[in-house]
Parts: C-alpha cells; structure tokens; sequence
C-alpha cells in the first residue's frame, strides 16, 4: 500500500464518493463509484512506481519501497494487474458511457506515469483527469447528463493546480534524473503560482466573486513572494478546499 502513493490515491477517491453522495447516486452507486475510481488509484500508483523504481533507487528515494526492496516488483505488477481488472468491472457496473469516461480518465494517468510526465505537457494528464471524474459520477445517473460546463471546467483546473503542487517537493530531484515536466521547466516559483492561481481560477469559475477572492487571493500572493517552504501547499490546500466545497455544492454536478 506505501508503493500506490496513498495520499493523492485516498484524496481522489474520496473526491469521488462525495461527489457520488452530492450527485444523488444512492448506497450501491456510490460504492460502485467509489471502487471504480479506488482501483483506477491503485493501478496509476503501482505502475508509477514500477515505471520509476531505478530511478527511484538511483536517486534514493527512502520513500519508494520498490526502490528500497521492501517489495517485489513481480508482487506489486500483479497487484496492479488486479487493479486494472478490478477498474474495469467495476466502472462497467455503472454503466457504458460512464465507464468509457472513467477508463478514459485513468488512461490518462497511465499516460502521464508512461511518458506525458517529462514532457511540456504534463499537466494535460491531471486536466483531463480531474475534469473527467464529475462526468463519471452524472453519466451514471438515469438519463445520463453530462455536469455542467463550469464543473468540467473547474475539475480541469483543480488537476492543473494538483500537478504543480505534488511536483514543487521533488522539483530539484526531478531535473537532476532529467524529467523535465511543465512545473520543472517553469522553475519554482512560477510553478507555486501557478498551482495556487489555478485552484483559485477553478473557485471564481464555479462562484465568481469577491468572497472567493477574498480567501484566496491573500495566500495566492504571498506564495509569490515566498514560493519556498510549507506556504504554497498551504495556499493550495486552502484554495483547493474552497473550490472542492463549492463543487460539492454545485448544482451543475447533477448535469444540464
């Protein structure tokens, strides 16, 4: 469980099952969504570190079992495998036009963990991800809708502003091991920012106006100032938590 990056893999998940219970998908539609979207975590993890395990002993990383011989790489590539089955039956249990939009969605993660991640466009992965996962939830409701543009729009912000942010700890040793995504090429500074100002942009997109601004524009400004340290996590959680509270509570989640 350490090698499927626990974190962001639990962060998402539950983003999933209370956009499920906010959607109206009911007890058996939620933990159906919730398991779709936990197994499709599960595989992107084990296969990003699988993928990166010499890196990640190269570099040494003490974080990354793979890399430490905790575990085997033949047991974590047929967890993965499991996973990978277990996303697929699962998402087809909630219907063909939702789980062609969520296989879709974890493809992208695949393809960012394959090659999109040392490239220019590392963050489309996230976007396209993040953007995907609300219309996973409403394609699954009877008639199917599709959630509202400003919802598509502000999940495509959130993953943006999810990328810069998990990538500004390891930004260092990602160049020296010659990744070079979209945050490492901007640099740090340019990377906090952007982080901050996109899970701001995605709040103002779902709720435009001064209040949202006030909350997040104080903290937006200072991880300008100061990119370094705990500050621009902070900035992007406080952010991040405005716009995922008012995606929660946005009617445009049912569709329309």
């Amino acid at each position: 469980m350490r090698a499927c990056h626990p974190v962001p893999a639990a962060a998402v998940t539950g983003l999933a099952a209370a956009m499920a219970i906010g959607a109206g998908r009911g007890p058996a539609g939620t933990l159906l969504t919730t398991g779709a979207v936990a197994a499709g975590q599960l595989s992107i993890g084990w296969s990003n570190d699988l993928i990166d395990r010499q890196r990640d002993a190269a570099a040494g990383r003490t974080d990354k079992p793979l890399a430490l011989d905790d575990v085997t790489a033949p047991r974590v590539r047929a967890a993965t495998g499991w996973a990978v089955a277990a996303c697929v039956l699962l998402s087809a249990a909630c219907g063909t036009a939702a789980a062609t939009v969520h296989l879709a969605a974890v493809a992208t993660g695949w393809a960012y963990n394959l090659r999109l991640k040392a490239g220019p466009w590392s963050w489309l992965p996230y976007a396209a991800a993040f953007a995907l996962l609300p219309a996973f939830v409403t394609l699954a409701l009877p008639g199917r809708p599709w959630p509202a543009a400003t919802v598509l729009g502000a999940g495509a912000l959130l993953g943006v502003a999810a990328h810069f942010a998990n990538v500004l700890p390891d930004l260092t040793a990602d160049r020296a091991a010659g990744i070079r995504g979209l945050p490492q090429r901007l640099g740090l500074r340019a990377s906090a920012a952007l982080a901050v100002l996109a899970a701001t942009a995605a709040a103002l997109l779902l709720a435009p106006g001064w209040p949202v601004l006030a909350v997040t524009a104080p903290p937006a400004a200072a991880t300008l100032l100061a990119p370094r340290g705990r500050l621009p996590f902070l900035a992007v959680i406080l952010a991040t938590a405005v716009a995922l509270g008012l995606l929660l509570t946005h009617g445009g989640l049912r569709g329309g």
